[in-house]
């Protein structure tokens, strides 16, 4: 395993992070446990969750992904050496926290990044975990009406509803920071506007600097480029790429419709149709005949290609069953070329980002 520094603290993370969303759902807490076992002993230190998780998010399920993470961290009695990354939901004004997160402290207004609010949502956090302090904690996704989950354009409203300011959410979690809860911050599905406003009021408010910027990247989304991945590189703030598998769809495995029956995009089809388009099935296709060009299994030249990208700082993978996460682990072993990436750039060019 191969591993770095969150931003500029000394927190060591492996470069693949495990990601928890399926834990609780798709997984047993047995099946669970046994995929936290086997990414630990191939060197994966670093897990990512979230109180909304195991995701499609449900009332029946909330929380089961922080609480099956905590079990196993008692059950091992290895807090000290692992990193344990979460995220607080917000009331995004068109995302799934204005409508369908009514069972996370009630939903609405309770969702919002003000202080007593946060300190509900990670004292919550931290019982379900079994620890007495976090990481990382990120921020989900924002308040304002931003573009999200498969938005692309900015769409303003005038009527916007209030939001936290962010140099108010900032000392929120400096409070919290100083007690000991946690020991770093992130974002989450942030545009630049709010990446630099994040990091530029840290700086002239003294405040706590953001690490970390947790987008979704891959071959078929790479929105990311436009404008953050500068940011991320100039201020030392990495990237956490989820989805770096475009939901699995990277895989291949649905061009022949391959063991897809426990798969997202079976069990809740409309939720993940971002990454099912059909400008997304033609680029995959041109990148899943591409890894064969270089004896690669489709999952493991994706996934390689992202630890690549000079902005990262960790690639969240998920998995289901015990060979999707020995194929997607192997992919720190690979050296991605010039070659590679200028095969990739051909394909990116003729239509970029057809999965954003």
């Amino acid at each position: 395993m191969k591993f770095t520094n969150l931003g500029n603290s000394n927190i060591k993370v492996s470069k693949i992070c495990l990601g928890t969303m399926t834990f609780g759902e798709q997984n047993s807490k047995k099946q669970s446990c046994e995929l936290m076992d086997s990414a630990y002993d191939k060197g994966v230190n670093f897990f990512d969750t979230a109180e909304m998780y195991p995701s499609y998010p449900r009332k029946e399920t909330y929380g089961m992904s922080e609480k099956i993470i905590g079990k196993w961290v008692k059950s091992k009695n290895n807090r000290d050496k692992v990193i344990i990354a979460s995220k607080v939901a917000s009331n995004h004004p068109k995302g799934i926290g204005a409508t369908k997160l009514s069972w996370i402290r009630k939903g609405g207004e309770n969702l919002q990044f003000d202080k007593k609010n946060l300190n509900k949502a990670i004292d919550q956090s931290l019982k379900r975990l079994n620890t007495d302090y976090i990481d990382l904690y990120q921020l989900h996704w924002p308040e304002r009406n931003v573009p999200i989950f498969g938005q692309l354009d900015f769409d303003y409203d005038k009527n916007e509803k209030k939001w936290t300011p962010i140099h108010e959410v900032l000392e929120n979690l400096q409070e919290i920071i100083k007690s000991g809860k946690i020991r770093c911050i992130g974002i989450s599905n942030e545009t630049p506007w709010g990446y630099l406003n994040f990091l530029n009021l840290a700086k002239e408010k003294k405040l706590p600097k953001i690490l970390t910027i947790q987008n979704g990247y891959s071959l078929v989304n790479r929105i990311f480029d436009l404008a953050n991945s500068e940011i991320s590189l100039r201020e030392k703030c990495g990237l956490l790429a989820y989805s770096p598998l475009a939901g699995g769809r990277l895989s291949g495995k649905y061009i022949k419709n391959i063991n897809t029956r426990n798969s997202r995009y079976t069990l809740w089809p409309k939720r993940f149709s971002r990454h099912n388009t059909k400008r997304g099935e033609v680029a995959i296709k041109k990148y899943v005949k591409l890894s064969k060009k270089y004896n690669l299994k489709p999952s493991v030249f994706a996934n390689a290609f992202v630890l690549s990208r000079p902005f990262l700082t960790s690639s969240i993978i998920g998995a289901t069953s015990l060979k999707q996460l020995d194929e997607n682990i192997s992919s720190i072993n690979i050296n991605f070329t010039e070659e590679m990436m200028r095969d990739v750039q051909n394909i990116h060019l003729s239509d970029p980002n057809p999965c954003y």
